[in-house]
C-alpha cells in the first residue's frame, strides 16, 4: 500500500507510537527534498522535540524515518540541524572560484598572435607578446602571462573559437625493446620474427602464420594462431623458442604491437632473451623474415583465405613435419659479402654456400657449445638422416594435400 506524505491527524507522541505498531506494511511516497525538510521541521516543532524524554525522542526518530525513508544517520543530522539553527533546510553550496586574470579579449589576442606566427612555442610567443606591448596597449595584460599558462589558455573555448588549428594525432613512443639491429657476430640464437596473415573474408578473420628465422643459420620455425592476442600468441612464441636446437639470445621484431608489448617483454625477460625492434627508415632490419614470408609461407600456403579456426591443424602440420623439412632437408643460400673502396657492399651467393640450416649450424666453429642441454649432434644427425630429401618432400606434399582437403573441403572440428 502506498500513501502520500500526510499526518494531519497525528498530534501527540502516543499517537506516533500507536501508528508505528501498525505501519510496517505501509509505504509512504516521498516528494521533493524541500518539501520533506519542511515537513520534518513542522513535526519537530509541533511535538516540541527538544523537551521530550529519550524514549519519546526515539519514537519520533523512527516515525520520521518511516515517513521519509531516510537513513538513521540522515535523520540524526537533520534533527541536529533543527536543534542548532531552529530550521531544517538544505545547505547552500558555494563553489570557490578564483578571479579570472585573463579575459576573453586577452585570450583572443593570444590566439591571433599564435595564428599569425604559425603557433610557436611558449617562450617564443611570450617574447612576441612582450614586444607587441611596447606599441599596443591592448597587450599590456596578456604580456605578463607565464610560459606554462600559455598552454593552458590554448585549451580554453575562447582560444579555440578564434583559431583554426588542426593537429594530427601524434604517435606515442613505446619504451619497450631496444631500437637497434642485432649483431650476432657469427653466433646462432638471434631470431627474426614476423606475422603473415591469411586474409579476411567479410567479417571472418583468417589465420596468422608466425614465422621465426635465425639470422646466422637460417633455422626457421613456423607456427600459426587464431589471432594476435596474448591468449594465443604467447604460448606459441614459447613453443617456437623451445623448438630451436640452440639457445635463443635475441628476439627481433618490427614495431607491431603484437610483439612490442609488456607481456611479450615479460616472457622474454623470464627466458633471459634480449628484445630488439626495427629502426625507422631501415627496412632491412627485418628483411630476412620478410623474404622467408614470401619464399616459404606464401609459396606453400598461397594467398587464399583460411579461416582462423584451422590454426590447430595447421600447427600440427608445421610442428610434426614442415619445420623438420625446412631445417634438415631444404637448402638455403648464404651470402658472401665484399666491400669496395667506396664502402659499397656487394653480396654474392656462390653454389658452394647452399646448405640446409642444420648443415650451416653444424659447420659453425665450436658449434656444440651452442646446443641446448640434452642435445647432441649424434642425435640430430640421426634425426636428419631418417629421411632422404625427396622422401621427406613427398611426405610434406602428401600432408599438405591432406591439410588442404581438411580446410577447403571438410568442416573444421569444433
Amino acid at each position: 500500500m502506498t500513501l502520500t506524505m500526510t499526518d494531519s491527524e497525528i498530534l501527540t507522541v502516543a499517537e506516533i507510537k500507536e501508528f508505528l505498531k501498525h505501519s510496517s506494511k505501509i509505504i509512504f511516497r516521498r516528494r521533493n527534498r524541500d518539501e520533506t525538510y519542511a515537513w520534518i521541521e513542522k513535526v519537530l516543532m509541533r511535538l516540541k522535540y527538544v523537551s521530550l524524554n529519550k524514549p519519546d525522542k526515539g519514537a519520533v526518530r523512527s516515525y520520521i524515518r518511516q515517513i521519509t525513508g531516510y537513513s538513521r544517520a540522515q535523520v540524526t543530522r537533520l534533527i541536529g540541524l533543527m536543534v542548532d539553527t531552529g530550521h531544517v533546510e538544505a545547505a547552500q553550496y558555494k563553489r570557490h572560484t578564483f578571479p579570472r586574470r585573463y579575459l576573453d579579449g586577452d585570450i583572443r589576442l593570444l590566439a591571433e598572435t599564435d595564428e599569425l606566427h604559425e603557433f610557436p612555442n611558449g617562450n617564443a610567443v611570450k617574447t612576441i607578446l612582450q614586444r607587441m606591448a611596447r606599441t599596443d596597449s591592448r597587450f599590456e595584460k596578456i604580456r605578463r602571462v607565464s610560459v606554462s599558462h600559455v598552454y593552458n589558455l590554448r585549451r580554453t573555448p575562447a582560444y579555440r573559437r578564434t583559431t583554426k588549428r588542426f593537429e594530427k594525432t601524434r604517435p606515442k613512443a613505446v619504451a619497450i625493446g631496444l631500437r637497434q639491429k642485432p649483431q650476432p657476430q657469427g653466433r646462432p640464437g638471434f631470431i627474426r620474427i614476423d606475422s603473415v596473415h591469411q586474409g579476411d573474408k567479410g567479417k571472418t578473420k583468417g589465420v596468422y602464420h608466425i614465422n621465426s628465422v635465425d639470422e646466422v643459420t637460417q633455422f626457421e620455425i613456423i607456427g600459426s594462431v587464431e589471432s594476435l592476442t596474448e591468449k594465443h600468441l604467447l604460448p606459441l612464441l614459447e613453443r617456437l623458442i623451445e623448438e630451436y636446437p640452440f639457445a635463443i639470445l635475441n628476439f627481433h621484431a618490427d614495431n607491431g604491437s603484437e610483439y612490442i608489448n609488456r607481456e611479450v617483454a615479460k616472457m622474454l625477460n623470464r627466458l633471459l632473451i634480449k628484445l630488439t625492434k626495427s629502426r625507422p627508415r631501415r627496412s632491412n632490419d627485418n628483411g630476412l623474415a620478410e623474404s622467408k614470408n614470401g619464399s616459404v609461407v606464401r609459396k606453400w600456403f598461397g594467398y587464399l583465405f583460411i579461416d582462423a579456426s584451422h590454426a590447430e591443424i595447421i600447427n600440427n602440420f608445421y610442428f610434426d613435419w614442415f619445420n623438420r623439412y625446412l631445417n634438415f632437408h631444404r637448402p638455403c643460400a648464404f651470402s658472401v659479402d665484399s666491400v669496395d673502396n667506396k664502402g659499397k657492399i656487394f653480396r654474392k651467393y656462390p653454389l658452394k654456400n647452399y646448405q640446409t640450416p642444420y648443415e650451416k649450424f653444424r659447420a659453425l666453429p665450436n658449434a656444440s657449445r651452442y646446443l641446448k642441454k640434452g642435445l647432441s649432434f649424434k642425435k640430430l644427425d640421426h634425426f636428419a638422416s631418417a629421411f632422404t630429401d625427396n622422401q621427406i618432400a613427398h611426405v610434406i606434399q602428401t600432408k599438405r594435400k591432406e591439410l588442404f582437403d581438411e580446410i577447403f573441403y571438410k568442416k573444421c572440428p569444433p
